[in-house]
């Protein structure tokens, strides 16, 4: 695999460096030289936000008019996928996606997606606020640390969520995302029924998430990617 020569910066005042990458099945994703860590599987980008997000998440999901979590909103990739498969089956999905650094458009752009301008939309969308993207995609991207102790779901503002995708950057490279109070957050912020999904099947991760409730299981990973995944429901 080779590396484009395109950087970009994050219009925040960290400076975090990010290089586009082409992935083995021809996406591309960002990879961060200071964390050694990319946003997406260099075994196929769109393929494992497909499988693990859409085919295992949103489409595994009973509810007809689905409230989504997305911890990790990074480029916005898995919010615009579930764009697109709401749309396909009419289903009114209301989409919330958590993100402390997000991405300048000029970034996205790079990696090259879709000429579909709801991707530019998703992007544009005021922080904060719930926008109106399609006919059946509702959006509110929330710039925060879901990490901070200072940070939690008010009831009266945000109603129980029917699916969390969990995609924060890996445990070794950002282990107080994946601590065991973050989960139980997740858990109480979750209709009965629920349920998580997230590409990391390590033990550690399994085990959290049962000994906060949750029922746990290994599902196959994405064609050419990991070998298994976890989905997580609320009983």
């Amino acid at each position: 695999m080779q590396r484009e020569n395109q950087r970009s910066q994050t219009p925040d005042t960290i400076g975090i460096e990010r290089c586009v990458e082409v992935t083995a099945d021809g996406s591309a994703t960002l990879f961060v030289p200071a964390m050694n860590e990319h946003y997406h599987s260099v075994k196929g980008a769109l393929t494992e936000a497909q499988h693990i997000f859409i085919n295992m998440g949103f489409q595994h999901s009973p509810v007809a008019s689905p409230r989504i979590l997305e911890i990790g909103f990074g480029t916005g990739l898995n919010a615009f996928l579930t764009l697109m498969a709401a749309e396909q089956s009419m289903r009114k999905t209301y989409y919330c996606g958590i993100e402390l650094h997000p991405l300048p458009w000029e970034t996205i752009q790079q990696l090259q997606y879709s000429t579909n301008p709801s991707l530019h939309s998703i992007h544009s969308a005021g922080w904060e606020e719930e926008v109106q993207i399609t006919p059946h995609f509702a959006l509110q991207k929330i710039q925060a640390d879901f990490a901070s102790n200072s940070f939690s779901f008010n009831p009266l503002i945000y109603p129980p969520f029917d699916v969390v995708y969990f995609d924060a950057f890996a445990p070794e490279k950002q282990p107080e995302m994946w601590d065991t109070q973050l989960f139980e957050r997740l858990y109480v912020s979750m209709n009965k029924g629920a349920i998580l999904t997230t590409y990391c099947a390590k033990g550690i991760v399994r085990r959290t998430l049962q000994s906060v409730g949750f029922v746990v299981e290994r599902l196959s990973g994405p064609p050419g990617g990991k070998r298994e995944i976890l989905r997580a429901s609320k009983p």
